[in-house]
């Protein structure tokens, strides 16, 4: 197979000291090696690119070979998938030898090594993330179509897309967040539909590898757009585990751009998910959050029980003095999306809860002045009693409006 057209990118990480030293090491041994996927797709639209994946024909052990003798680290990561890792001045690059599946069940796949790039390309998921860049910067896009997709910011899957998806189910999601975070037109009729046939196969996935696509669709530049064609064809309740509300995310949405704020995936995650207390203990099951984010999403829902719009400053203090900032900030948000307010400018609703936002985001967090050692230092026996008498005074400083300080709070105390 021939390529279509070349080009070249004059990308920083090609300029590293790393990236160039792991080259070299290669040429020392005449191996041919590209780097692939996402920096190179990257690179061509101008994003920033985290890791950076190589490929080559060599075998791993002929990978390792010529990195130990350039003087590099070298960590057989995955040798039974031809992968390993390169470590240059402890950074690391994943290299893995060209292949062709033989075997796959949807999560896991039996390859065989090649020397034919359009063969390892044809493997891939998208044909957007089948693109190769030697040292020089040069692209090369083995099955001619890659190039073309990006420049029209479509999301297709290589050749068949039910085969790719029965390959390996995960693809389902990634499809739906790569067109999220690339494609600015109508999904892919095709890859839609395959979807659609091969949703049972979610059920194969692990909770941590759904959980960390369906965050990184809900912080991707389309994320409500994809958020509800993903709810009209039936996917969230089976993910989430619970029932969800894409019109509360799609409020969210609108007031993140409007106050010009970085998504957060876990507060857009609870708009979506959480009508009621219950359902947090629900999600964080079904996707296996972190105790964190579990305690997070449980206190934000609670929380979000007390507040409303017309919210006096001293108790949104008493919820960031209960909460902290980020439970507070999420609370506003889960009761903000419950609330079917207009985004027009001129709606009072709306500017009332973007008056919350930002005084949630800029009060300061109200400190007790008195602790329990001030207690034990006056004398008091620590007891049953102890405990009340700490909470009697912390109630009086809440009453004062957090004003009392702690001379007046001592003079009160037992």
């Amino acid at each position: 197979m021939t390529e279509a057209n070349t080009r070249r990118i004059d990308a920083d990480w090609l300029q590293r000291p790393q990236t160039r030293a792991v080259f070299a090491a290669f040429a020392q041994r005449d191996i041919e090696v590209r780097a692939v996927g996402g920096a190179v797709r990257n690179a061509l639209i101008g994003k920033a690119a985290s890791d950076i994946d190589l490929a080559t024909p060599a075998t791993p052990e002929a990978v390792m070979a010529a990195v130990r003798e350039a003087g590099l680290g070298v960590v057989p990561t995955g040798l039974q998938h031809g992968t390993v890792t390169i470590i240059a001045s402890g950074v690391g690059y994943e290299v893995t030898t060209l292949r062709r599946d033989v075997e796959t069940d949807g999560r896991h796949a039996v390859v065989a090594f090649t020397s034919d790039w359009a063969a390892d390309a044809a493997r891939r998921d998208f044909t957007i993330n089948a693109l190769y860049a030697t040292a020089d910067g040069t692209v090369h896009d083995p099955l001619g179509t890659g190039l073309a997709d990006l420049d029209a910011r479509r999301v297709r899957f290589i050749g068949d897309a039910a085969a790719r998806l029965t390959e390996d189910y995960l693809r389902l999601l990634r499809f739906f967040r790569f067109s999220a975070e690339y494609a600015t037109g109508a999904l892919d009729t095709d890859g839609l539909l395959a979807c659609s046939r091969a949703r049972d196969g979610l059920t194969q996935l692990s909770a941590e590898r759904v959980r960390s696509e369906l965050l990184k669709i809900l912080v991707a530049p389309r994320a409500g757009e994809v958020a509800a064609l993903m709810f009209a064809h039936g996917y969230w309740p089976a993910l989430l585990g619970c029932v969800p509300w894409p019109d509360h995310l799609a409020r969210r949405l609108a007031r993140d751009q409007y106050l010009g704020r970085r998504p957060d995936a876990i507060e857009r995650l609870a708009v979506l998910a959480l009508a009621r207390p219950e359902d947090a203990a629900a999600l964080a099951a079904k996707l296996k959050l972190s105790r964190a984010d579990t305690d997070r999403l449980q206190r934000s829902v609670r929380t979000a029980e007390t507040l409303s719009a017309a919210i006096s400053d001293h108790d949104l203090r008493l919820a960031l003095y209960r909460g902290g900032r980020i439970v507070t900030t999420t609370a506003v948000a889960i009761a903000e999306a419950r609330h079917r307010c207009d985004e027009r400018d001129d709606d009072a609703d709306a500017g009332a809860w973007r008056a919350v936002h930002r005084r949630a985001e800029r009060l300061d967090i109200p400190v007790l002045p008195v602790r329990g050692q001030d207690l034990l230092d006056r004398g008091m026996a620590a007891g049953p009693k102890f405990g009340t008498h700490l909470a009697a005074l912390e109630q009086q400083w809440v009453d004062s409006d957090f004003t009392a300080t702690r001379a007046a709070l001592l003079a009160r105390a037992p």
